[in-house]
């Protein structure tokens, strides 16, 4: 379809997720990483407001312990698989951007429009670091939906978009299954 990869069409075309925990080094370095985020900043946005922020993981000791602290919170009797599964999400990937959702409530903008944003600012986190030859993933999972978490890196009035992974792939990635064009674009009025 497109025979120019560098084009922006080819690279979107292209852009795959990858599984968090298939991701190895290398990572995007502190310079390759300022571009992505940068370029990720540079999301339509109603008012000007900058409803979202990034948060560069640098201590993944530390976000284990948060996570493992909040897991425990909410779940006290939680096994030993299910906190293996939560010190692998802690440890998957390179490099871990956590996106976060910080609306201004009190402006005239809707806050809908101000959480589009948001999600925007990630699509282009994850178009950046393709573009810049990286796999990257967009999770949620329950740390998104944790007081616990979402307080340390915000607080009540914010909201987690995801965990943005990012990371070299140890095997090619598979292509998933998309949509049929007819039966999500429609044209108005009906031809």
């Amino acid at each position: 379809m497109f025979n120019d990869l560098s084009s922006p069409a080819a690279l979107l075309a292209t852009r795959r997720s990858g599984k968090p925990r298939d991701m190895t080094a290398p990572g995007p370095d502190p310079v390759q990483l300022r571009t992505i985020l940068s370029g990720a900043t540079r999301t339509p946005d109603h008012g000007k407001l900058f409803p979202w922020h990034f948060h560069v993981v640098e201590d993944r000791a530390a976000l284990l312990e948060l996570l493992e602290r909040a897991y425990l919170a909410e779940k006290p009797e939680a096994g030993r698989l299910e906190m293996q599964a939560v010190r692998d999400f802690a440890t998957y990937a390179p490099t871990l951007v956590v996106a976060v959702s910080a609306p201004a409530r009190a402006s005239h903008i809707p806050i809908w429009e101000q959480e589009l944003s948001a999600g925007a600012a990630c699509m282009n986190l994850l178009s950046g670091a393709h573009a810049a030859g990286y796999v990257a993933s967009w999770i949620t999972g329950w740390p998104a939906y944790s007081a616990v978490v979402r307080d340390a890196f915000g607080g009540p009035d914010t909201r987690i978009a995801g965990f943005i992974f990012i990371g070299s792939p140890k095997a090619p990635l598979e292509e998933r299954p998309r949509p049929d064009f007819d039966k999500v674009v429609h044209y108005w009025p009906a031809r």
